[in-house]
């Protein structure tokens, strides 16, 4: 499966940005991750596709929101409340080979095989 996607910026702290990814085929989960300088790449949030069951990181529960849009086989990470530590580069993937069995294992980045391009966001003070 093959990512794009879109979306980020620049923005002011407590503005909002909408991220995309679009899949070019099926997918069990689709989530994005983030990786900011010096750190190790960091689990934001993760969308199953059937049924629709969501998970977060607890350092954006309640700003960030993830969403899927079957027609368009795109997943959207819409971006509130944004803080200076949200800066860093984002990362859409799948995981289009198998259902994960436990919920929770959407968290790890083994459960994903296909990686969509950075984009980066940037959050001023």
């Amino acid at each position: 499966v093959q990512l794009q996607a879109s979306g980020g910026g620049l923005v002011q702290a407590g503005g909002s940005l909408r991220l995309s990814c679009a899949a070019s085929g099926r997918t069990y989960v689709m989530g994005w991750f983030r990786q900011a300088p010096g750190k190790e790449r960091e689990f934001v949030a993760a969308i199953r596709w059937s049924g629709g069951n969501t998970l977060y990181a607890d350092s954006v529960k309640g700003r960030f929101t993830i969403s899927r849009d079957n027609a368009k086989n795109t997943v959207y990470l819409q971006m509130s409340g944004l803080k200076p530590e949200d800066t860093a580069v984002y990362y859409c993937a799948a995981d289009s080979e198998y259902p994960p069995p436990i919920l929770s294992m959407i968290r790890q980045l083994y459960e994903y095989d296909s990686w969509g391009q950075e984009t980066q966001v940037t959050v001023s003070s």
